[in-house]
């Protein structure tokens, strides 16, 4: 059975008549050509791609409302397309229909600077917002590496290296405009930072990964940029001594803005990809936010507690263009892992821990790729108890892939027995189906029941976060 098959219920509705209605009210903005309905239906990751029967490339919310509308009469799948940087196949067409793609939608509709908040369209990504605010004075902080879209990242509750001070997107989008599966425009939250009334709307919609409706607007919360910044790199003897550094660190409450750990096949990687002169061990990439005697006293315990712990020599980043090369190093992780192994498949994965068992699942699966022969960089945002593998499988050698898939299974389950996540950003999609039922048990049912409730013809990205 194909994955297609296997994530599709009904049989196919004939996508003709949606297409025809479509192309009168969009005309040259509705696209059937293989290319762009290729380009479509395969994000970055390593799973495999369906294009969809069509693109759609709306530009607002009512055109979206009008798009899904004609689809829900016809009962033809509606999948919608930021950038297509997911990671668990998200985007991938599995039983055809329209791809509504946001990207032209792209105005900051209003930005609040006493408030500290903004609305902007689903289509503006995350560089394109910090453009736009960088001579106020804030900043929206939630970085997943991609230049993702402001819909995408709350479809699939995105986070990344800031998160462990300025949280995921979840704590971060304050309401939203929402296209159901019936057309419907609906406005969940609003701009008050707390609310008692009714159902969190916003909370179900962020993370549901376009199986709910079709996000076209945010309100988001923003920050003041720091009066001082202070980047680090330190390196380790061990992988043990960088993980418990990082504990202490978190344990001691110590308000770092990033803690990133990379083991020492990905810094080997780092090196030679982005010109870099670090020592390959295990290593962690520090940011500190605040004053500048905050900043100093934060790097100084921070130092302390890495020298404990077999830490030494700290590269101080100070300057902007140091930093943004640090950063832009970790990055370009995934890139870079992959050119140590030319023509390798890259699958990427995480897990997230309680931060007390970080250490505990880090080095059991270090060692369970250690005993697979497989190259498989780790990197994480371990400040929150996230981290990352990038399996480099041969395409030509099947055994590589099923090796992978047993080191993979070890790891979710390991991480779930800890009281931790199948996924902590990378989102479930149809990549990671199979562990929603481990991980949550009976809450998947009522997943499901509200996902029929809300989608009772399962038009909204089928075959993506639970069966229906």
């Amino acid at each position: 059975m194909s994955v297609a098959e296997s994530h599709s219920e009904p049989p196919r509705a004939d996508p003709a008549p949606a297409i025809a209605e479509l192309q009168a009210l969009l005309g040259e903005r509705l696209s059937t050509a293989e290319a762009v309905r290729e380009q479509h239906g395969k994000d970055v990751s390593y799973h495999e791609g369906f294009p969809p029967d069509a693109v759609a490339f709306a530009e607002s919310t009512e055109e979206v409302a009008e798009i899904v509308k004609i689809c829900a009469r016809h009962k033809t799948p509606v999948i919608p397309f930021g950038t297509g940087t997911s990671l668990e196949g998200h985007i991938a067409a599995l039983r055809g229909g329209i791809s509504v793609d946001v990207s032209r939608m792209t105005a900051i509709l209003e930005v609040n600077q006493e408030d500290l908040d903004c609305r902007v369209q689903a289509g503006v990504t995350r560089k394109g917002l910090n453009e736009y605010l960088r001579d106020s004075g804030l900043f929206f902080p939630i970085d997943p590496g991609a230049d993702a879209s402001l819909g995408g990242m709350a479809a699939t509750r995105a986070s990344g290296t800031n998160a462990v001070r300025y949280g995921t997107m979840r704590e971060n989008v304050l309401g939203l405009t929402v296209v159901t599966a019936d057309g419907r425009i609906v406005r969940t939250g609003g701009r008050a930072r707390k609310s008692s009334a009714g159902y969190d709307l916003t909370r179900l919609f962020v993370g549901s990964e376009g199986t709910l409706g079709v996000i076209t607007e945010l309100q988001l919360r923003l920050y003041g940029i720091p009066e001082a910044t202070s980047a680090a790199v330190c390196a380790f003897t061990d992988l043990e001594g960088a993980v418990n550094t990082v504990i202490a660190t978190i344990q001691l409450g110590v308000p770092v803005a990033r803690i990133e750990l990379l083991d020492e096949v990905q810094m080997r990687a780092c090196n030679l990809y982005s010109k870099l002169d670090f020592p390959e061990q295990p290593t962690l990439f520090f940011e500190f936010h605040g004053t500048e005697a905050g900043v100093q006293e934060q790097a100084e315990t921070v130092g302390a507690l890495a020298a404990e712990h077999g830490g030494a020599n700290f590269q101080w980043a100070t300057r902007q263009e140091d930093r943004s090369q640090l950063w832009q190093a970790r990055h370009d992780a995934y890139w870079a892992a992959k050119a140590l192994k030319p023509g390798s498949e890259g699958w990427a994965t995480d897990v997230c821990v309680p931060i007390s068992r970080l250490a505990e699942c880090i080095l059991a699966t270090k060692k369970d790729i250690l005993d697979s022969g497989l190259l498989a960089p780790i990197v994480g945002h371990v400040g929150d108890g996230n981290f990352h593998l990038v399996y480099l499988l041969d395409p030509d050698d099947p055994t590589q892939h099923d090796k992978a898939e047993e080191v993979n299974d070890r790891m979710i389950a390991r991480a779930l027995r800890m009281g931790g996540t199948c996924t902590g950003e990378h989102g479930i999609g149809y990549g990671k189906m199979q562990f929603l039922q481990a991980e949550h048990g009976e809450a998947v049912a009522l997943m499901r029941q509200v996902k029929l409730s809300l989608d009772p013809d399962n038009i909204m990205n089928p075959g993506k976060m639970v069966r229906t």
